[in-house]
């Protein structure tokens, strides 16, 4: 496949690299130190799962370098996804599918503002990756899968040739026919995780451990399961609880992404995260409190330092 990566941070990064240590044929769209190094240097790869040096891939500084594509992998922080979705309608156009393996659940629809629906593939990510210096991508544990599928759960030729790329290239994939579904569930996940920990300036296992701090992210994940019952999506009501067990078995280190930001004073995807879901409850005139909470504390960095 010809396979864009728009983003070549944590996740586009690691993923786009094992595709193109593979022999995929892959293009990066990349910035400033990052994308000097790549192109001088190639992208490295440092990960429990095999360290690599990758090289035989393009990287450009803009979309409208890539040329064609069969498929465009959407990986930018959240508060880009407006300004990339705008530069995606020719490629689309002219018949690549775009998949987004970004955080949140309203990303799809940002995307649909600007490229066919039909273009669009639904898609998560569950890896801990960043860049941890330029040219270079920092993986850590053993987590690193991708899954997509088409809204409507057809399994289409599209999907399965990108999941045999991804069997290919080593890192798990699966095709999902609720795929929906899915993106709500590590939604509900990712609030809990990433507002208790930033919230706290300390890992999952703090969190946890702690009574209040427990009952906090607890009821980050159960707004986040009755918003989502709420618009159709079929959670479960328990869904909450067996989150909170499944952050029971979690490395005691492990932080969140926006908790990372946060020390480096970059800037939040709060308002997609924490913030979507108070968005969501006004439209719905649901009460979400404890993401009020976490939103009211944390809005005052949401602009990070750099």
């Amino acid at each position: 496949m010809r396979i864009a990566i728009v983003g070549a941070g944590g996740v586009g990064g690691y993923f786009g690299g094992r595709l193109a240590a593979a022999g995929e044929d892959v293009t990066f769209v990349a910035r400033g130190r990052h994308l000097a190094a790549m192109r001088e240097n190639g992208l490295k790869i440092v990960s429990p799962r095999g360290d690599a040096v990758v090289t035989g891939f393009r990287a450009v500084e803009t979309i409208g370098e890539i040329g064609t594509a069969d498929l465009v992998i959407v990986g930018v922080k959240l508060w880009d996804t407006e300004e990339v979705a705008a530069q995606l309608g020719p490629i689309a156009k002219a018949g690549a599918a775009i998949v987004s393996f970004q955080n949140g659940v309203n990303k799809d629809e940002v995307l649909a503002r600007h490229v066919p629906r039909s273009a669009i593939i639904g898609g998560l990510s569950y890896i801990a990756a960043s860049i941890s210096e330029p040219g270079v991508i920092g993986h850590s544990g053993q987590l690193q899968k991708l899954v997509f599928g088409e809204y409507g759960g057809a399994i289409s030729a599209r999907c399965e040739a990108f999941l045999a790329a991804c069997q290919k290239s080593g890192f798990d994939a699966e095709i999902s026919g609720s795929i929906e579904r899915l993106i709500w569930e590590k939604f509900v996940f990712l609030v809990g995780l990433s507002g208790s920990t930033t919230l706290f300036r300390t890992t999952v296992g703090p969190v946890r451990e702690d009574a209040t701090k427990r009952e906090l992210l607890l009821n980050l994940m159960r707004e986040v399961v009755t918003i989502g019952r709420a618009k159709g999506v079929p959670l479960a009501e328990t869904f909450a609880a067996e989150r909170l067990a499944f952050v029971d078995t979690l490395p005691p280190g492990m932080p969140s992404s926006m908790k990372v930001d946060l020390e480096r004073g970059n800037r939040l995807e709060l308002p997609w995260l924490s913030g979507a879901v108070v968005e969501y409850g006004r439209q719905l005139g649901i009460p979400t409190p404890a993401n009020d909470h976490v939103v009211a504390e944390l809005m005052p960095f949401v602009n990070g330092k750099n």
